[in-house]
């Protein structure tokens, strides 16, 4: 048995350190110029910025409006004014936002896939073209209040309610880390009623409604994080989702986005291993790049492997849901598998830079923070673990 290395790569067939095994082969042309077109933003508008937004907590609520110019917002859906992309270009874009930051990544899922979806699927026609156009320009941002204080993983235990005055709807209750919530200009807020769960479109100016930013977040800091609260929200019955009955309508906007998110945290780990790539071939320790040691090397390679991994199974996924044939317990898969093994990669990428690991002069730390709190919403890893047993095992294991 031979065990003699294999010969370096000429320079004819040289191997990207970034893109290993091809991925890119396998895109359209117009996939791969939205993913060039929204890497070019993110190095042009996002990179320049991104440590200050960080360590002061903010969000550029003005980039919204660029974000629509771009064709970002909405991007997956057809008509009024959104792109009509297919799932693989969403998810695209969704890798490229979030190797500039998770925040960047959660505006536009939260907008496209929580905010504008909901309308655009369980919505009149008259809702239609009130929101969605304005909403896919930017000119009107989008938050989705589903989650309460008490109701997280078990959001169908809400105590949000939403009761009938004459024709009128009146909605109490809170909702709790609501991503846009204090820059929105309307909420899609999750209520229950004696029909069951029902969604409103609510503007945010309405009499009772407010939101409280949440502060002294140690991640997702580049995003508006808040509390909702409705006391006596008044709303007229063209307010109410005409189709959303029940939990299907919510659930099947948290699969939209967390079919985002399978993409997204692919971008913050190709982030991480880059940074660390770069700081390894030219931190020099005795007497040689640590790069050149074979630990380093190990990590390297590890990194890598689980970024093409990742990304040939969100292409695969991509795809069945562009044929229309994909389940929520797939989506789970892509979830569960790129949200840890991103995060793996960043603590990994992390110690590749010792110290220099934890400054924001470098974006390891800044990603592996901002993971954390990936690794939790649009479902737990607990929860998908348990979705994908049920799955399998047809025995559901929640209660």
């Amino acid at each position: 048995m031979s065990t003699t290395a294999q010969p370096p790569a000429t320079s004819s067939n040289r191997l990207d350190p970034s893109d290993f095994l091809d991925v890119g082969s396998l895109l359209s042309e117009e996939e791969r110029l939205i993913r060039d077109t929204v890497r070019d933003f993110v190095r042009s508008r996002v990179l320049p910025g991104i440590e200050g937004w960080f360590e002061e907590g903010v969000f550029p609520k003005e980039m919204a409006r660029e974000l629509g110019e771009l064709g970002l917002l909405g991007m997956h859906l057809q008509g009024y004014g959104c792109a009509g992309a297919n799932a693989v270009s969403y998810g695209l874009a969704c890798l490229e936002l979030e190797a500039g930051d998770s925040g960047f990544r959660s505006f536009v899922s939260v907008q496209g896939s929580l905010a504008m979806f909901p309308i655009w699927k369980y919505g009149s026609e008259e809702q239609k073209q009130e929101w969605l156009p304005r909403m896919a320009r930017g000119e009107v941002i989008g938050c989705f209040g589903l989650t309460e204080p008490d109701f997280g993983s078990d959001p169908a235990g809400m105590r949000t309610t939403a009761r009938r005055r004459g024709s009128d709807w009146v909605l109490n209750g809170t909702k709790l880390w609501i991503t846009n919530g204090g820059i929105a200009d309307v909420a899609l807020i999750w209520a229950r009623a004696e029909s069951g769960v029902r969604g409103f479109i609510v503007p945010t100016d309405t009499k009772g409604f407010t939101a409280r930013d949440i502060h002294r977040k140690m991640s997702l800091r580049a995003a508006v994080t808040s509390e909702l609260i409705l006391e006596d929200v008044m709303l007229p019955e063209s307010a109410e989702l005409p189709s959303a009955i029940g939990m299907r309508g919510p659930l099947s906007c948290l699969n939209e986005a967390r079919y985002g998110i399978v993409w997204g945290a692919l971008g913050a780990a190709r982030a991480c291993y880059e940074s660390a790539l770069e700081y390894s071939k030219t931190r020099v320790q005795f007497g040689k790049p640590i790069a050149a040691f074979q630990l380093t090397q190990r990590k390297l390679v590890e990194m890598l492997v689980e970024i093409n991994k990742g990304t040939l199974l969100a292409h695969h996924l991509g795809r069945m849901k562009d044929e229309g044939r994909i389940a929520p317990q797939q989506v789970s898969v892509g979830k569960l598998n790129n949200v840890r093994a991103a995060l793996e990669i960043a603590r990994e990428a992390r110690s590749i830079l010792g110290a220099n690991g934890i400054t924001l002069e470098y974006p390891v730390i800044r990603h592996m923070n901002n993971l954390e709190s990936v690794f939790t919403y649009e479902g737990t890893h607990e929860i998908h673990t348990l979705a994908i047993g049920e799955a399998i095992t047809g025995l559901a294991a929640y209660r």
